[in-house]
């Protein structure tokens, strides 16, 4: 498998005349970006848990061998904070399932406050079924622990690494055969882009933990002003030359690429 290389979301106004075309509506975006993308990071469900049909119509409006991966609802994460999962995972489940073949890792970020509970996160892990993967992307430090590593290893889930104003925010740990990377924020200019420089350093990283044939899922994050879609570009047009396999990405409309000057800052 290529790395799978798209954005956190594609409902964004200001995507339009980066991604998409001044006559193509709203309500089709998700196709015109299933054209340009194979896969996406669904952050609906995080907010409100879509029914099973809105799942079922995101399968049938994009293309086939599309991926989407879902950040799983704040109610299991940030209300319920870990405890109790049996009963929102199922309904996630319940619901997203309704992707099919199309249905990508379950992504679990916990909450920046929520300090580590080894009990509660291998609860939660053996809450899924062995044929679904999931990503769990933990923001308190106190996570950093060899005894979290283990139970992520022990269920086959992914730490997802993260990086922000091109800094990692976790340790570079391979707890599965698989990988899940977010970009939330650039450090270059202008704001919230990545610079060449960071996007190469983050292609040699993922080089450094998994093979061409394993499959890494990456998403951009650092939607304002259309970054999100730049760097994706960006970074499997890098990649692609360090000799990686990458998933399709789109070639931007005159106005639409990479704005001159983006650089890092100093």
């Amino acid at each position: 498998m290529p790395i799978l290389v798209g954005t956190s979301g594609w409902q964004y106004a200001d995507w339009r005349g980066v991604l998409y075309p001044a006559d193509v509506p709203q309500r089709r975006w998700l196709e015109r970006y299933g054209e340009s993308f194979d896969t996406a990071e669904n952050n609906n469900a995080f907010y409100r848990l879509p029914k099973r049909e809105t799942f079922e119509g995101w399968r049938d409006r994009t293309p086939t061998g599309f991926v989407m991966a879902v950040k799983a609802s704040r109610y299991l994460t940030h209300m319920k904070r870990l405890k109790d999962p049996e009963e929102p995972v199922a309904r996630l489940l319940r619901t997203a399932t309704g992707l099919g073949g199309k249905l990508g890792p379950i992504l679990l970020q916990l909450p920046p406050n929520l300090p580590a509970d080894p009990g509660r996160l291998a609860a939660c892990l053996r809450c899924f079924p062995e044929d679904v993967r999931v990503a769990v992307e933990p923001r308190h430090a106190s996570w950093w622990t060899d005894e979290i590593r283990e139970i992520l290893v022990r269920h086959g889930a992914a730490l997802c690494w993260a990086d922000r104003l091109s800094r990692s925010l976790t340790p570079l740990w391979r707890t599965a055969d698989w990988g899940y990377v977010r970009f939330h924020e650039g450090a270059a200019r202008p704001w919230p882009e990545y610079g060449d420089q960071a996007l190469t350093s983050w292609i040699r990283r993922i080089g450094d933990a998994w093979a061409d044939g394993d499959t890494v899922h990456v998403y951009f994050n650092n939607d304002p002003g259309g970054a999100a879609v730049r760097d994706a570009v960006r970074f499997a047009d890098l990649a692609r030359v360090a000799g990686r396999r990458l998933s399709r990405t789109p070639t931007l409309p005159v106005g639409g690429e990479r704005r001159a000057g983006s650089r890092e800052r100093t």
